[in-house]
């Protein structure tokens, strides 16, 4: 009844994708070939596994049984697969990542730079993506996040020290608009908004001072989606951002941009590397040690 179980990878590959063109790009498969397939398994099993619209492929009751069946036992295999590399000397295979850009340039990269040369059988694949994921959805190895924002049942190391947020503005700017001198007086400033990718609306600035915490929604005439447009704005003088300080930091000391509202600066956990499982691969396992905050002492 059965080719080879090419057809059942097929039919769990386009149900996971809800799509023959993505499902055929993993495949590395035509889209017809992929399609010919799938509607030869269902001619040999005389009924409709599929239902294909326009728009979508989704599961009928008996693709969903075959499925929820098959689907399970194809990623037990890809696990243990996968979990050969660990006979190896070294560890081997590709990582993948989501992480925010700031995190991704301030957290990863660095250490990278290490690691890489150190394990040259190691792929590392950094998605950025500014919204909060479904890293096991997204087919990611682990995420990277502000420790505030790990979801609960994940394991979370931390990579980097907590983080610092600071009001800046151009020296050009302030000597035409007076400094702020509490948070409130924001509003007769020109502010560069950040969007939140997460829920999609405009972030409301957050300070804190003496115990006191305070959220200030801002207004200007630039919004972006990431604090490096955003600071590049300031820098050109069209207002004040809110940034990570570490990012500000190299224009600060060169007298490009000031921090203002610096007795307000809120601190949020560091970013952390997350994981579904206590069985991480050896690569991951190992790109997670060379990550770890404070940094590993060398033997």
């Amino acid at each position: 009844m059965l080719k080879n179980l090419n057809d059942l990878q097929a039919l769990v590959t386009v149900a996971r994708h809800g799509s023959f063109t993505k499902a055929a790009a993993q495949l590395g498969l035509s889209q017809s070939a992929l399609s010919h397939t799938v509607s030869g398994l269902e001619a040999r099993l005389g009924m409709r596994l599929l239902t294909r619209t326009t728009r979508k492929v989704s599961l009928t009751d008996a693709g969903q049984r075959l499925y929820d069946t098959v689907a399970p036992r194809f990623d037990d295999i890809a696990a243990e697969v996968a979990d050969l590399s660990a006979l190896r000397d070294k560890p081997a295979g590709t990582v993948r990542i989501s992480a925010a850009e700031h995190a991704a340039t301030t957290a990863l990269w660095p250490k990278l730079l290490a690691f890489l040369p150190a394990h040259p059988d190691v792929q590392v694949e950094i998605v950025v993506e500014y919204g909060m994921i479904d890293i096991v959805a997204g087919r990611f190895d682990a995420g990277v996040r502000l420790g505030d924002q790990v979801v609960k049942d994940m394991i979370a190391v931390r990579i980097a020290p907590d983080l610092c947020m600071a009001v800046v503005g151009a020296p050009g700017y302030l000597a035409a608009h007076p400094a702020p001198a509490t948070p409130h007086a924001l509003a007769a400033h020109d502010c560069i908004n950040l969007r939140l990718a997460t829920h999609g609306a405009l972030y409301a600035w957050e300070f804190e001072k003496d115990g006191r915490k305070l959220n200030v929604r801002v207004e200007g005439q630039l919004t972006f989606n990431g604090s490096l447009p955003t600071m590049r704005a300031a820098l050109a003088g069209f207002g004040l951002a809110c940034v990570p300080l570490d990012l500000a930091q190299p224009h600060i000391r060169r007298g490009e941009l000031v921090q203002v509202l610096a007795d307000w600066a809120p601190v949020f956990p560091g970013y952390h590397i997350y994981y579904p499982s206590r069985r991480a691969s050896p690569a991951l396992g190992a790109l997670v040690a060379a990550l770890r905050h404070p940094a590993p002492v060398a033997a």
